[in-house]
């Protein structure tokens, strides 16, 4: 591992965001419409529940959701440009190892959903009055987790695009979106059926809505479902992680021509 190699892989990646307008719609625009949405959405049902946590409740779940999705759509996205330039090829016959790459990849997602959850939760603040500040240093583990969850789908699915190619592209922004009713983002997960119910028990995320939802209206952090969650995870990750790393070895020895 070298660390100047991971920083030319991020190099590239900021020059490829400064210059590119999906990238920055993706970082801006779409989470400013589902911000817009469900947040006006929220502020109507609270109208008919007055002093009711629905608003906070819904805003929260929207940006916690966009700190998981950022985290899964680096990762799958930022190896379909790859696919895309036909660069794979370029990176490889570089010294550049594989989990130097990985690296890169990692370190531009935590840059981007930084960027854009601080830009959706600023706006909050003005449009809802919604400040996640209020989560206090509980603010760190939930996003942390939500970071986590999103890399080890990001890792599974670049595994997958591995073996298929650009033919299943469309798994890069879909499939995240599969956990989305098994987490609870916006309702409890006790309102789901009971086969719903039993999947949602293997899904971190759940963990931290349902965490995050406690907190706002108890005010009580469980730190039991904390821990659940970063067990799930770190399982999950370790999984996904060495799916990948097989199915780069697979291409590998067949040589990366077979995937452009």
């Amino acid at each position: 591992m070298k660390l100047y190699r991971t920083y030319g892989i991020i190099l590239r990646y900021f020059f490829l965001m400064r210059r590119s307008f999906d990238i920055a719609s993706d970082t801006f625009y779409w989470p400013t419409i589902d911000l817009l949405l469900w947040g006006l959405t929220g502020l109507y049902f609270a109208s008919f529940a007055p002093g009711s946590h629905i608003v906070y409740t819904v805003v929260s779940g929207i940006l916690f959701w966009i700190v998981m999705w950022r985290g899964q759509y680096e990762i799958t996205v930022g190896f379909l440009y790859e696919l895309w330039d036909r660069n794979l090829i370029n990176i490889f016959v570089s010294p550049i190892g594989f989990f130097e790459w990985v690296l890169g990849l990692l370190t531009m997602g935590i840059v981007k959903a930084t960027i854009s959850f601080s830009f959706t939760a600023t706006i909050a603040f003005f449009l809802y009055k919604v400040g996640v500040l209020s989560y206090g240093l509980y603010l760190i583990p939930f996003l942390f987790l939500l970071l986590l969850n999103g890399w080890w789908v990001g890792f599974l699915v670049a595994g997958i695009l591995m073996r298929f190619g650009t033919k299943i592209q469309t798994f890069a922004w879909t499939t995240v979106a599969i956990l989305s009713p098994f987490s609870g983002i916006y309702y409890p997960t006790s309102i789901l059926p009971q086969w719903a119910q039993t999947i949602s028990h293997f899904v971190p995320s759940s963990y931290v809505f349902e965490g995050a939802r406690e907190l706002v209206k108890t005010g009580h952090f469980d730190f039991q479902k904390v821990l659940i969650s970063f067990g799930l995870n770190l399982v999950y990750l370790v999984l996904a992680i060495s799916f990948m790393r097989w199915s780069f070895k697979k291409i590998f020895d067949r040589g990366l021509t077979s995937l452009q």
